[in-house]
């Protein structure tokens, strides 16, 4: 009870002033606020306080409406790009070198020695009967053949097409294990495709290809990734081209250099890689000054004539430009140099850098992504292209059951194979082409907020010339082999020269388009456009609320307190009860006076009629009757009574 009743005096203490009613309350506000409208409505007489009362609500509205819209735009958080171009000596970016081919077939061979000559059986099925009786006597492994094979599909009649096995034993069941010569089929009147089945070849699916080139390259390529994958790590790197081979000579600026000064890594696409200034184990070399003189000065073996066959069919060198510490994605992001040919190639950088949460759905160093980075063991920064391959082999382990060759693996996990998972072909091409499967790992990941891109400029050049060829070759072939013989050809040697072509660098940074000091300058603006108001007035305005909440408050307290009033005299029936009847109700009226002593005036009642008890009756104030109290009233100290 006491807590109530100091509340109640504080209530009445803060709202001392306005009044004690809304009226009284809208009343004082509208009378000594700052806001030009609503004194008008107060000051001036019936007609212009209703024109008045009019501009004010809509002026009011106009400025909510601005408000609102500038809000929305605040929140979308937009941003400007502004581009700057500073001059500094700049870190030599790092540069991957591959070699077309990843292996060296004398050193694969036997490892694809029965699907080599499967493919030389394939290549005479489609090219027709003219050449369909090379090697048709040589026994072939069909176990590789069984879990993939390339058909024919004749469309002669697109509403009925017939599909031709291209081997004799796949298509009437027979045990031959050679090809079928006289098949009524070949590429130039039928389509290759590649038949994809799984569940013991219950579900099939067939991919189609607009040319047999494309249908052999992509089969041999997938039978290959089986194989690979059963073979350690170490052995496909012992299988590649070594730096020793395949740099013959460097030069960067004016120090020379060597195969030692790269870092090696192996890239199932392209075998062994090597890495110059990385910058992993030791600082990043800077650039001197512009130009060819100041670059990275190769030269190259591919020793295209131990190039695997049916494996590649492109020559030359694989390179890439890209960040220090920076994994390199190099069949996505990498330019191919020709052999036989001088490839200049002239570096411009760019440096990106984007505003983060919430102005976009970058990461800094993607520990917010939810997406495990498996090129996290090659201790490199994260990239969007690490993050969407690491999301691709995730759903390929879920899906498939296992790993892609192409991918790291996570631990414990395998890669895909024939043997232990006879379904993964079939799986893999369905995932590769699925639509929710890349906008799940593109809504998952997120773009790196600092980025560095290199825009190059790339020239070539015949190298070397007729007339410094034999000499140039003597001395690299002695260098490198000890052979006073030419060991070296026109048909694997590369030249690259690679350089700043200036050392001006730009910069494309994000910045917000509307900030909090945007944001308040438009609304001040408006409200003191429209209203004639300021922030003082907003104070005034929040002001009337807190009272308004207080009168709230005082009015509940008050209700609730009638309320518990009118409970009480529900339990009476008729109207209060008067003073008297409550004194009458107390009266004691088994008191009996004492008889033993007569008064005076004893012997004026009757024996049978007893002398009344004696006492001043109380008054009549049948007016006086107690009364709920519905209003509270406050004294001049501003106390409930």
């Amino acid at each position: 009870m006491h807590v109530k009743k100091y509340l109640l005096k504080g209530l009445h203490r803060l709202q001392k002033g306005p009044g004690y009613t809304y009226k009284e309350l809208l009343v004082w506000y509208c009378d000594n606020t700052n806001t030009h409208g609503p004194k008008r409505i107060i000051c001036e007489g019936p007609k212009k306080k209703a024109m008045w009362f009019v501009l004010t609500l809509l002026f009011t509205s106009l400025v909510c409406w601005q408000w609102g819209l500038f809000i929305k735009t605040y929140l979308n958080w937009e941003v400007s790009v502004s581009l700057s171009i500073g001059f500094k000596t700049m870190d030599f970016p790092a540069v991957t070198i591959c070699n077309a081919s990843p292996f060296q077939y004398s050193k694969v061979q036997h490892l694809l020695k029965d699907l080599d000559e499967l493919m030389e059986a394939v290549l005479g099925r489609i090219l027709g009967p003219e050449l369909s009786q090379v090697n048709d006597t040589r026994a072939l492994n069909l176990s590789i053949w069984h879990h993939t094979p390339l058909v024919f599909i004749n469309e002669q009649n697109p509403h009925h097409p017939v599909v031709l096995d291209l081997f004799e034993d796949n298509f009437n069941g027979s045990a031959s294990n050679s090809p079928a010569p006289g098949r009524p089929c070949s590429a130039h009147r039928c389509k290759v495709a590649m038949r994809l089945c799984s569940h013991n070849g219950t579900t099939c699916t067939f991919r189609n290809f607009s040319s047999a080139t494309q249908a052999v390259t992509e089969w041999y390529t997938l039978q290959a990734t089986n194989i690979f994958a059963q073979v350690p790590n170490q052995e496909l790197v012992a299988m590649g081209y070594p730096a020793e081979r395949l740099i013959l000579a460097c030069l960067f600026g004016a120090e020379p250099c060597n195969y030692r000064n790269f870092t090696p890594i192996f890239h199932p696409d392209y075998g062994n890689c090597y890495i110059f200034n990385w910058g992993m184990t030791e600082k990043a070399l800077p650039s001197a000054n512009p130009g060819t003189e100041f670059g990275l000065k190769l030269i190259l073996d591919m020793g295209q004539e131990d190039y695997v066959p049916f494996l590649t069919s492109t020559a030359g060198a694989r390179l890439m430009l890209h960040e220090q510490r920076s994994y390199p994605f190099i069949k996505e992001e990498g330019i191919y140099a020709m052999a036989g040919m001088e490839t200049s190639i002239g570096v411009l950088v760019d440096k990106l850098q984007r505003k983060g949460e919430p102005y976009s759905q970058c990461t800094k160093n993607g520990s917010d992504v939810p997406i495990q980075n498996l090129y996290s063991n090659y201790n490199t920064t994260y990239s969007i292209q690490a993050c969407i391959r690491s999301c691709f082999q995730e759903h390929m382990i879920r899906e498939c059951g296992c790993g892609h060759y192409l991918y790291p693996l996570p631990h414990k996990r395998k890669y895909c194979n024939n043997q232990e998972f006879p379904d993964w072909a079939h799986c893999y091409s369905a995932l590769r082409i699925s639509l929710a499967q890349r906008e799940t790992c593109i809504y998952a990941c997120k773009e790196s907020c600092n980025d560095t891109q290199y825009k190059m400029t790339i020239s070539m050049a015949v190298w070397p010339s007729e007339a410094s060829e034999d000499w140039i070759f003597h001395v690299l072939s002695q260098e490198r082999d000890q052979s006073s013989n030419i060991t070296l050809s026109r048909k694997g040697i590369v030249k690259l020269n690679i350089y700043f072509q200036e050392f001006n660098y730009r910069t494309i940074e994000e910045s917000a388009a509307n900030n909090i000091v945007w944001l308040l300058s438009n609304l001040g603006g408006q409200f003191g456009f429209w209203m004639g108001g300021s922030v003082l007035c907003l104070i005034e305005f929040g002001e009337i609320i807190i009272d308004f909440v207080w009168i709230t408050i005082i009015k509940l307290v008050a209700l609730a307190k009638s309320v518990r009033q009118k409970r009480a005299q529900a339990r009476y029936e008729g109207p209060p009860p008067t003073v008297a009847e409550l004194v009458e109700a107390h009266t004691n009226f088994g008191f009996q006076p004492d008889l033993a002593t007569p008064g005076p005036d004893v012997g004026a009642y009757p024996h049978e009629q007893n002398p009344p008890i004696p006492g001043t009756p109380p008054p009549n104030y049948d007016s006086l009757r107690l009364q709920p109290l519905d209003v509270i009233e406050s004294d001049s100290e501003g106390d409930a009574i």
